[in-house]
């Protein structure tokens, strides 16, 4: 063999090497990723095998604070991560206002359960069943804090979520 080719199965080796040393130098590390949440709006909570994701009020603030009597519509997702058991949304409560939930709030085994504004994408959801589940403000609410609101399903029981609420969309121009 030549000069060249015994560099070049050198060289060849070196960074074979190298690839494997520096491989082995990220195993057994938590990625930064690993933690990060969803860019959503809102927020996640887990009751067994309900997983409530993105939710949040959905109100247009014009002064410091959106004012008891105030009707303003929540949203979320409930999926069942169970393929075996279905469940049902019994009822939501919070301290900030009475929360009415209309439609069925049944969630097929392996479904999800569709709640916000009808017209707002959520009939498009293929098997995910439409609900709207609107809260009367009896406290004064704003944006930047989160409010407590507990979900009861009968068979997963009750978890407390702290929600925040997210601006409207922009007015169509």
């Amino acid at each position: 063999m030549n000069r060249l080719k015994i560099r070049l199965c050198a060289t060849s080796a070196g960074l074979a090497a190298c690839g494997v040393i520096l491989a082995g130098c990220g195993s057994g590390q938590i990625s930064q990723t690993a933690t990060q949440q969803a860019a959503v709006n809102g927020t996640a909570a887990q009751a067994k095998d309900i997983a409530l994701r993105n939710v949040h009020l959905m109100a247009e603030q014009t002064s410091d604070f959106l004012q008891p009597g105030a009707t303003v519509p929540l949203l979320f997702v409930a999926a069942n991560n169970s393929v075996e058991a279905g469940d049902t949304l019994v009822a939501i409560t919070s301290d900030v206002g009475t929360v009415a939930v209309t439609g069925n709030g049944a969630i097929p085994p392996g479904g999800a359960l569709v709640v916000g504004p009808v017209g707002e994408g959520a009939e498009a959801m293929g098997s995910a069943r439409p609900v709207v589940a609107e809260v009367t403000l009896t406290e004064p609410v704003t944006n930047g804090l989160t409010y407590n609101f507990t979900f009861d399903f009968a068979k997963a029981g009750k978890v407390t979520v702290a929600v925040p609420i997210s601006a409207g969309e922009p007015a169509p121009e």
